[in-house]
């Protein structure tokens, strides 16, 4: 493969964004490391693609600039981040589970309490964002000369057009969404009507990875893309539930007892207090807190998002999920 190969593109991650500490480390961040390693042992080598995800940025709002994270680099500004230093925090915790002979149980749990302890130390919402971004940071610091190319999309959700309008794999970010809905299981939704959720067809995703690696081959230098749809073409989050509603309403699911779930208009909450009176009222139960453009399409401008979500996403995902 070293003779052959000129062109690579690591996908290969954990999304779980409460995952324990030492897998999310050793597949998002060193992980990377691995497959750059294998690049430059390369001959033809002549673009290396890194997929990352756009909310490395945390939780910034506003305009997001491309630019790359430094060795080091942290969102809140504390200083001592070092990826050496946290595989060595890794090894040590699991040798101290291991001697008092810790249940598994007990070692899953302690590696996500570890993980999220650590991102939020340097300003991460999660582990999955924060192992992303250490990910950037290694291939960014010792990729060398070789071409670089660092691809953050957002929120992807099914195919638009390829392989077939709708393919969704598994449960994905907003999917449980509809998912609870559509089996009559979700009544109700905590969030701002008016904010703007970015998502992305799957296809446009990967044809944005195919273009920016003909267009970056051969170049010695680093890039980043975001790849989303909130600046040219956004989707307001008071869409979603009118769509939902749509779609359920004209063509309900059937459950296991062959009985059509009839759904209702979704109660959307704007404060965790009405969220608990909302639980509290309904449940009484204790609370928790051109070719080439149309081979190769990727503009989020052509998406009519009514189209899209009623004769797309949810047919794909009540088809190849439900």
């Amino acid at each position: 493969m070293i003779h052959q190969v000129d062109a690579i593109v690591n996908l290969a991650a954990t999304t779980k964004f409460d995952e324990r500490y030492d897998i999310a480390l050793g597949i998002n961040t060193l992980g990377v490391l691995n497959v750059l390693n294998f690049a430059k042992r390369c001959a033809k080598i002549n673009i290396f693609v890194q997929v990352s995800t756009a909310y490395v940025c945390g939780e910034k709002s506003g305009l997001i600039m491309e630019t790359p994270y430094r060795m080091g680099e942290t969102l809140n500004g504390t200083t001592g981040l070092d990826i050496n230093h946290e595989k060595k925090l890794v090894e040590e915790k699991l040798d101290q589970l291991r001697v008092t002979e810790a249940s598994p149980e007990t070692i899953t749990q302690t590696m996500k309490d570890m993980g999220l302890t650590r991102a939020r130390t340097y300003g991460w919402p999660n582990t999955y964002v924060f192992t992303k971004a250490m990910g950037e940071m290694i291939v960014g610091a010792k990729r060398g000369n070789l071409p670089l190319v660092l691809i953050r999309p957002t929120i992807i959700t099914s195919t638009i057009k390829e392989p077939f309008p709708g393919w969704t794999e598994g449960i994905r970010t907003i999917d449980s969404l509809g998912v609870g809905y559509g089996k009559g299981r979700l009544t109700c939704f905590l969030g701002d009507l008016n904010a703007v959720s970015d998502v992305m067809p799957a296809d446009m995703v990967v044809n944005s990875m195919l273009v920016s690696m003909a267009v970056q081959a051969g170049k010695q230098k680093e890039t980043i893309y975001h790849v989303g749809s909130s600046l040219r073409n956004p989707l307001k989050n008071k869409k979603l539930p009118e769509i939902a509603y749509h779609c359920f309403t004209t063509r309900p699911w059937t459950n296991k007892e062959g009985k059509l779930v009839r759904v209702r208009n979704i109660e959307i909450l704007s404060s965790m207090a009405s969220f608990h009176r909302y639980m509290a009222i309904h449940y009484l139960i204790p609370l928790k807190t051109e070719a080439e453009t149309e081979m190769f399409y990727f503009d989020p401008t052509v998406i009519n998002w009514d189209d899209y979500f009623v004769d797309i996403h949810v047919p794909g995902l009540v088809k190849y999920v439900f």
